[in-house]
């Protein structure tokens, strides 16, 4: 399958598809936990980033990771200045500033493998956010011109962006663990 045909193909689907030069996988529904992070430090970003000019998107949200070869979904995603699409697909994100991704045991590998090296490859992005869900912990990966610096953060630590934002971990996990992880 060609990326033109993909994007057409996807658009019509009710479930969500990530592309990698011609392979089609599908995208597992998350557990109660996963969803309920996800939407928190997507909600904990929102409002963290208000007033910065940025702004932040759901999981549903369509990223160019290699424009034409790779299209993705992270669990939240926020884009710092103006929006960009990708050329002749307004339903395409080609700027991401920040990714989220909530580390699913189905998942965790490609998150922090060949999704992690695509994004990666991406001028804009500045901050890269994984998120756990058996524990309080968040890992951060921040660009430092051309490298990356980690950071590991846990309960009663503070999150800060690459635009100087802060997310409080607390925040992020407050009512998650009274909920089935997946």
């Amino acid at each position: 399958m060609t990326a033109a045909e993909y994007l057409a193909w996807e658009r019509a689907e009710v479930g969500k598809h990530e592309y990698h030069r011609g392979a089609v996988f599908a995208m597992a529904g998350g557990s109660p936990r996963h969803n309920y992070l996800s939407n928190a430090i997507g909600a904990e970003l929102r409002a963290a980033l208000r007033g910065a000019g940025c702004h932040a998107f759901s999981s549903d949200q369509r990223i160019s990771a290699e424009a034409g070869e790779r299209y993705v979904y992270a669990d939240a995603v926020a884009v710092c200045g103006a929006v960009r699409t990708e050329p002749g697909h307004g339903d395409v994100l080609a700027n991401p500033t920040i990714v989220v991704e909530v580390l699913s045991q189905s998942t965790e590998a490609y998150d922090r493998g060949e999704k992690w090296q695509a994004y990666q490859r991406l001028a804009s992005l500045t901050d890269y956010i994984l998120v756990a869900q058996g524990a309080a912990r968040i890992e951060h990966y921040r660009r430092d011109g051309n490298a990356w610096r980690y950071r590991e953060l846990g309960p009663g630590d503070r999150l800060e962006l690459s635009n100087g934002a802060v997310l409080a971990v607390d925040a992020v996990y407050e009512g998650a663990f009274e909920l089935e992880a997946g």
